[in-house]
């Protein structure tokens, strides 16, 4: 499973949550208007929940309802297909 970055990243895009990840699987570019977690590289640790300042990094199963579009995004700026 993965974990998913959340509208509460946007205009904020603070890194302490790459900081903490042991497999580097959050990614920034200048075009994104938040970071973004590669699905596939993500081993679940949780690290990154703890470290994120405005609280956007939720456990896939559990993003609230009203970012579930979030999840489709993580997926498609990777061109990876959403669950």
């Amino acid at each position: 499973m993965t974990h998913i970055i959340a509208e509460p990243c946007v205009g904020v895009k603070d890194k302490a949550c790459v900081d903490v990840c042991p497999v580097d699987c959050i990614y920034d570019n200048d075009d994104w208007e938040a970071l973004f977690i590669q699905p596939e590289e993500c081993i679940d640790c949780g690290l990154c929940i703890d470290a994120c300042p405005v609280q956007a990094i939720f456990p896939l199963e559990e993003v609230p309802e009203k970012w579930n579009s979030w999840i489709a995004k993580n997926y498609v700026i990777f061109d990876l297909e959403a669950p």
